[in-house]
């Protein structure tokens, strides 16, 4: 077949959606499909193995759901991108967040083919944006003729404003590269409990302000215990108090890195936690950890807990609750046998996101929408 990938989002900027289309283009084409990406994208474009990516002007930052997004408002791009889709002649356009201004839903507008949108957001506290623009949005919506949603709350949460069946096919991970030993990165001592945490640092929905405050109650019990924190950003403002007022001097903040020194940081922890307050539809993270056989402590918001069963391959604990992040740590501290029966389940339970697995789903829904035994249309 010949598909068509689209994001909203500009490809040069690290995220979720963006992240799901890089890795899931090559898995495509390495099985003899012709993908082509298409999205607004600073220059230089990345560069995407086996897959063409086409680039539709640059993106200006919205704040959106607790976080920044990069999307472009350059509509004057419409009759270009209308004339690339009919030139094309895709048999598939995938479009991932298909109601998100304005690129994804020019894609939707002007494709001439079959169309299939996939849907990742989630927001426990509701959609204002749907709200304002149904009426718009789901005219727009009804032109899919597949739908898919990463979770079973991504699925529920775009279901409210827009009926309809969506079929949950999840975010993918290459199971293979995180679950392979790597080296030891700079600055974690295997004589230390190290702690990891992953994520965009400056965002608040992260819950980094919480790990930093139950980090600082069990530093005095474990003085070998170690904090190391990846990912882009500086900390947040309350972040920044915290580490003020509980005199926190000893965590590592390492910045964004590299996919291998991401493996290697995973490889050498000792316990992967991840205290985000919500907004999360599926939780990468987590099955990055799971890949490469850590013990995790989480919190209990809806997306986590699409993934992690309670005390099976994880602990899940409330939302910004640092007293009892403090004690899912504590209890993995103190109880090797628990560790390492989460990490073997962990394992066991991440084997179904591997890209192969998730890839195959792909293209089973394509090919069940395009002999018609998949309906996007509103059910009663």
């Amino acid at each position: 077949m010949k598909i068509a990938l689209v994001s909203p989002y500009d490809l040069s900027y690290p995220g979720g959606v963006t992240s799901h289309i890089a890795a899931l283009g090559p898995e495509l084409a390495r099985r003899g499909h012709t993908v082509k990406i298409l999205a607004p994208s600073s220059p230089p474009p990345p560069e995407i193995p086996g897959v063409e990516v086409i680039t539709f002007g640059r993106s200006v930052p919205v704040p959106t759901a607790g976080s920044v997004a990069r999307i472009s408002f350059s509509v004057w791009q419409e009759p270009r991108l209308k004339a690339t889709l009919e030139a094309e002649k895709f048999d598939v356009v995938h479009v991932h967040e298909p109601l998100m201004p304005f690129f994804s839903i020019m894609a939707v507008y002007s494709s001439p083919s079959m169309t299939v949108g996939t849907f990742h957001a989630f927001n426990e506290a509701g959609g204002r944006g749907y709200q304002v623009w149904k009426p718009v949005l789901g005219n727009l919506a009804e032109r899919l003729h597949g739908r898919i949603a990463v979770s079973q709350v991504a699925g529920d949460y775009a279901k409210r404003y827009f009926p309809g069946d969506y079929e949950i096919i999840p975010n993918g991970i290459e199971v293979g590269m995180f679950s392979r030993p790597a080296p030891k990165p700079a600055g974690l001592s295997p004589e230390n409990i190290n702690l990891l945490f992953v994520g965009r640092v400056g965002e608040k929905r992260k819950g980094l302000r919480f790990l930093l405050a139950a980090y600082s109650t069990l530093k005095w019990e474990y003085p070998n215990l170690h904090l190391t924190v990846v990912g882009p950003g500086v900390p947040d403002a309350d972040s920044y108090r915290t580490i003020g007022e509980r005199n926190i001097q000893d965590v590592s903040f390492v910045g964004q890195v590299s996919r291998t020194e991401l493996v290697s940081y995973y490889q050498w922890a000792d316990i992967f936690c991840t205290p985000a307050t919500g907004k999360e539809s599926l939780g990468v993270v987590l099955l990055e950890a799971m890949a490469a056989s850590k013990p995790i402590v989480a919190t209990n918001i809806p997306g986590y807990a699409g993934v992690i069963t309670d005390g099976h391959d994880g602990l899940l604990v409330p939302p910004r609750d640092e007293k009892a992040l403090a004690g899912a740590i504590r209890r993995l501290i103190a109880d090797a046998a628990l560790s390492e029966r989460l990490a073997l389940a962990g394992r066991q339970t991440v084997r179904q996101y591997d890209w192969g697995v998730v890839a195959s789903r792909v293209l089973d829904f394509y090919a069940a929408t395009a002999s018609g035994r998949i309906s996007a249309a509103a059910t009663a």
